[in-house]
């Protein structure tokens, strides 16, 4: 190997300082903003494929979990969003591009292959954002991302973003937010609607992190 060839291999990913860089903006701004409380980040494994499936009420969502995760992350993110000048090209670094009507075979072969390469997928098996803060029905593809990756899954709560940045809103607005990381989950890869069951498991992970934090906020 050439030595240009052996400074090339030394020198440090530009996606990959672009992200931390990315991630440490947010965490600044959010923590200025009213406060960044993130809790069971221990429950990630340091290597390996991880998925993280969160709850989802506002837009911040997604760089609030790349804020608040140990690794880098790839997301699953609207197809739309690839096509907004700047955002657009930026994300196509960090993100797999979804049709929200329909999960085409290609994005779930993507997905399974980076975790299967040990990395970790970020996703939303809500498929968009919640009005009302309460949790919907998770939709089939987590469940099969996660049969056929065999990866391990965090289910993930946020809290407060959707009032830091509410529907239809343009600024942010001052509120604590908090991102809670539970306890790693593997569900058999056999049985009667496997899928199903296992975004209906993942959706009820969420739903007791949400119990667990009304409880130790009241």
């Amino acid at each position: 190997m050439t030595s240009a060839g052996k400074l090339k291999d030394n020198l440090p990913d530009v996606t990959d300082l672009a992200y931390r860089f990315s991630t440490l903006i947010i965490r600044i701004i959010v923590r200025i903003n009213g406060g960044f409380h993130v809790e069971g980040k221990g429950n990630i494994p340091f290597k390996g494929g991880v998925i993280i499936a969160s709850n989802h009420v506002s837009y911040l969502d997604p760089p609030l979990i790349g804020a608040a995760l140990p690794r880098r992350a790839t997301f699953m993110a609207r197809r739309g969003l690839f096509n907004i000048p700047l955002l657009g090209w930026y994300i196509k670094h960090f993100a797999i591009p979804v049709d929200r009507e329909k999960t085409l075979p290609s994005t779930i072969k993507e997905a399974v292959r980076k975790l299967k390469n040990g990395e970790v997928i970020v996703l939303f098996p809500e498929g968009r954002r919640s009005e009302t803060g309460e949790l919907l029905k998770g939709g089939r593809g987590v469940g099969m991302i996660a049969a056929l990756s065999r990866a391990v899954i965090i289910p993930t709560l946020i809290i407060g973003s959707n009032k830091a940045l509410p529907f239809n809103a343009r600024w942010l607005r001052r509120a604590k937010v908090s991102v809670m990381f539970g306890k790693p989950m593997v569900f058999p890869a056999e049985g009667d609607d496997i899928y199903g069951n296992i975004s209906r498991g993942i959706m009820y992970a969420i739903g007791e992190l949400k119990k667990q934090y009304a409880d130790n906020s009241g």
